[in-house]
């Protein structure tokens, strides 16, 4: 579990997150947050979907890191190359070639995809992203 939670830390300090920031975003509580982070609790499936979304990874990476399925290994093959945003992520050029890249473990993967998925996302609260 600790490895989810500094899974779940990364993630969030990426995304230029606090705590308070992601509690917001995903309805639960700050304490619990931390908890998370801490190894000290195991989440739910809902939970891992709420986090997810708030900080922009798929449910699949983070089930997987939970220990809850095995990693589904993506193929650049997987689809059309070029779908934009809302298309199979599988299909994006950008995503197969960092999951692609033999030479980074899987942590370095996720935290290149979050910070490539946070290039795309509109800023949440107006901030300017330069």
């Amino acid at each position: 579990m600790e490895t989810l939670g500094a899974f779940i830390r990364s993630q969030r300090k990426l995304a230029n997150l606090s705590l308070r920031q992601l509690a917001e975003l995903t309805s639960l509580s700050n304490p619990y947050l931390s908890q998370l982070e801490r190894g000290m609790h195991q989440p739910s499936v809902r939970v891992l979907k709420l986090l997810s979304g708030a900080l922009n990874v798929s449910a699949e990476m983070l089930l997987a890191e939970a220990g809850l399925i095995d990693p589904v290994p993506r193929r650049a093959d997987a689809g059309p190359a070029g779908d934009g945003p809302g298309g199979d992520p599988r299909a994006d050029p950008v995503e197969a070639a960092i999951l692609g890249q033999g030479r980074l473990d899987d942590e370095q993967k996720a935290a290149l995809l979050t910070v490539y998925h946070s290039m795309l996302r509109p800023q949440r609260d107006g901030r300017a992203g330069h």
